[in-house]
């Protein structure tokens, strides 16, 4: 009884959010990814254009923030993919990590699927392309997705006036953005991969950010496990998405209920809010020379997320939008 009340209840949900009335005015969207190693990256970016195509949102850069040889291809495969092929791409050459992922998806994406951006060297380097799409939006409008390393977050804040604009990064940054959305921590205490690879961006980036950030921490996605009713859908075929989660899932024994969704939970609470998914508890992040992270209740300016109802709902909901199709509109 328990099992079918909680499906009845994922169901309700589905229903209301997918059949909600779209803003009026999409939220204007900068999304930050690793882009690999994992691939729960490229679940978080097929949401992205899902919410787009339903006109919540307006996807104004898709940025690196790793720079393996492959990063900007994969962002044009994926762009294209949904018919968006002219988002900015930006991908941090100079500091920029070079991890990838194992399994190599990527390089299959690049070898199947049309992209017109052949390598790194044919985009910007991420902090030009925030500066320049930030100058030209609206004050206190964009919401910075990160589900990445902090990388670009720091050397934005560190970022100097240029052609674009005037101010200094963080000038820019609490000028025009209104929210920062980060997969990063463990909360309240501990250790997570995003802060810890660049934990000197980190400490950075979570001590001087002057908007308010929201944590989706290591243990919020690590309970949302999706991508196997994707892989049995049949009527998907030549997808990229479709591809990646088929060719990875079985590549690791703890992926056999089904692929932990810590970037897509982040990309779920920046367009639709963390209610009623979530509560939240207020306080300051504080990151450790080594990257790990404790919390300081003291403060209003950080977030982070806590379960207010059960995974399995948030399941349903993600594996409706990473299974999106595109519209075959070109933007």
């Amino acid at each position: 009884m328990k099992k079918l009340i909680l499906i009845c209840s994922s169901l309700f949900l589905l229903n209301a959010f997918c059949t909600a009335q779209k803003k009026s005015k999409p939220l204007p969207v900068i999304f930050d990814s690793d882009m690999g190693p994992d691939y729960d990256d490229v679940g978080a970016i097929a949401m992205l254009h899902a919410y787009a195509d339903s006109g919540y949102i307006k996807i104004l850069a898709t940025i690196a923030s790793t720079n393996y040889v492959n990063v900007a291809p994969v962002f044009s495969v994926l762009n294209t993919y949904f018919n968006r092929p002219a988002i900015p791409i930006g991908v941090p050459k100079k500091n920029g990590l070079g991890l990838r992922d194992f399994q190599f998806w990527s390089d299959t994406l690049v070898a199947r699927y049309p992209h017109a951006i052949k390598s790194n060297d044919e985009v910007p380097e991420a902090v030009e392309v925030y500066r320049k799409v930030l100058s030209a939006q609206a004050d206190k409008s964009v919401t910075i997705i990160t589900v990445g390393f902090l990388t670009n977050m720091a050397d934005l804040l560190q970022s100097g006036p240029d052609q674009y604009s005037k101010l200094n990064g963080k000038e820019l940054v609490q000028r025009k953005v209104k929210n920062l959305v980060c997969m990063a921590g463990h909360f309240p205490t501990g250790k997570e991969f995003n802060v810890e690879k660049d934990a000197a961006a980190s400490r950075i980036t979570f001590s001087q950010w002057p908007t308010p950030v929201l944590f989706s921490g290591v243990e919020i996605g690590r309970v949302v496990k999706v991508g196997l009713p994707l892989i049995a859908n049949e009527s998907i075929q030549n997808s990229p998405v479709k591809d990646v989660f088929s060719m990875s899932i079985p590549k690791a024994k703890g992926d056999s209920e089904g692929r932990m969704s810590w970037d897509e939970t982040a990309v779920l609470i920046a367009v639709k809010g963390y209610q009623p998914y979530y509560n939240v508890v207020k306080g300051t992040m504080i990151v450790a020379e080594d990257g790990s992270n404790s919390w300081n209740d003291s403060g209003s300016n950080h977030m982070y997320l806590i379960e207010n109802l059960s995974p399995k709902i948030v399941e349903v909901y993600i594996e409706k939008l990473i299974s999106h199709q595109p519209l075959n509109v070109k933007r």
